[in-house]
């Protein structure tokens, strides 16, 4: 099959395919020669669809809080950024219960003090807890263990992740953007000039003078076609919607609890969403979504047990597996251009808090595109040399 050109070529059209392709058309006045390719426009296995559908402001780089106060923004405004055209009727339902962090060691009540200090000079509304805090707001807690906590007073809880893809990629198609429905299988070019093409599953080809790697937790496969490594790779996750009588009336109100134990909680109307981290966390294949239907029992329960024992009577009702697209690096996001290849833009590794950071994301590969610099926000923390010089940013709050 024949090459085809675009001005842009965006492998993925997850949210930050979108968010890319949305912010591109906005800032240029027009959509057309950018190309979304997206093998499948359900979104059945992206992490987006599979995602919590959470925000926060609740990290501990400034960077990515920068990200997050943009975030909240454009989500709680959706219809003013995207038009009522394009919005969903009534917004994005964010719900803003918060998150609670709890800490039960000293050191980990020094890293929330410190996380809490920094969250409140950059404008969010971080309250440290104590205890009997706590227990006054959330008296169905056992909170024996613990040192002190964070709760994000407003400015955090979820959304609906699907409105807002939906969003970006109505605005954008309106906009001229091209949806193509196929698979980017890796590019082709020369090291230090740049990339000339992105091969298609279809036996297809499509030139352009800018590429964006959005394809999530198979990046990393992208950038072997050009003999490049970056640490990102697929970890699955499942999570777990449950019901519990005993904790039915406290759902109204509650944050999404991130427990050192090892889970987090959050409601979902009157149920229950909940999840853990695997002890034997390590990548999976990119087709694999099979749940693993032990966790709950074996690692999330007993945990969540001690921890609120209103759920002693509790039944899993729902199951899914998503998949993160992890930095084993950093866990932190790996922006921008690629420096042996300038037109190859990355927009990978964001490691579960990728949803949240689209809007800011998508704005920030844009303005780089087109101007050449990060305008809005500076994101070179989150650059790609640091990668390759295997210089680490951490995020400690990575859930």
């Amino acid at each position: 099959m024949g090459t085809s050109g675009a001005d842009i070529v965006i492998a993925g059209g997850g949210i930050m395919g979108w968010s890319a392709a949305w912010w591109l058309a906005r800032m240029r006045g027009d959509g057309r020669g950018i190309v979304v390719v997206e093998p499948d426009p359900t979104h059945a296995r992206s992490s987006t669809a599979l995602s919590a559908a959470s925000i926060r402001q609740q990290f501990t780089t400034e960077v990515n809080i920068r990200i997050s106060r943009f975030g909240i923004d454009f989500i709680r405004n959706i219809a003013e950024w995207v038009g009522e055209e394009h919005s969903p009727p009534g917004g994005l339902s964010l719900q803003e219960n918060g998150y609670l962090l709890l800490a039960t060691r000293p050191e980990g009540a020094d890293v929330l003090r410190a996380a809490a200090a920094l969250q409140n000079g950059l404008g969010a509304d971080t309250r440290l807890l104590s205890p009997a805090e706590i227990t006054a707001r959330f008296p169905w807690l056992d909170l024996g263990d613990v040192a002190l906590a964070s709760l994000g007073a407003r400015d955090e809880g979820w959304f609906d992740n699907m409105g807002l893809l939906a969003a970006f990629r109505s605005g954008a198609k309106a906009a001229g953007v091209v949806e193509r429905r196929d698979r980017v299988t890796g590019f082709e070019g020369r090291r230090g000039r740049g990339v000339s093409r992105a091969r298609l599953a279809s036996g297809a080809a499509l030139s352009g003078g800018h590429f964006i790697n959005a394809a999530g937790a198979r990046a990393a496969e992208l950038l072997r076609s050009l003999d490049e490594e970056i640490p990102v790779e697929p970890r699955k996750r499942t999570v777990f919607t449950i019901d519990a009588p005993n904790a039915r009336a406290f759902a109204g109100t509650a944050p999404l609890i991130v427990c050192p134990s090892g889970f987090w909680l959050r409601p979902e109307g009157e149920h229950w969403l909940c999840a853990t981290v695997p002890e034997d966390d390590g990548p999976c294949t990119a087709d694999d979504f099979t749940p693993d239907h032990g966790q709950f029992e074996a690692l999330i329960w007993p945990r969540l047990y001690r921890r609120a024992p209103c759920f002693d009577a509790v039944k899993v009702i729902g199951v899914w597996a998503g998949h993160y697209a992890w930095n084993r690096l950093d866990q932190n996001a790996i922006l921008g251009p690629h420096p042996h290849w300038p037109n190859l833009h990355l927009m990978n590794g964001f490691s579960g808090h990728g949803l949240q950071q689209a809007p800011a994301v998508g704005r920030g590969i844009a303005e780089m595109i087109l101007s050449g610099g990060w305008q809005s926000l500076d994101l070179s923390d989150l650059s790609v040399e640091r990668v390759l010089e295997r210089r680490p940013f951490c995020e400690c709050h990575v859930i």
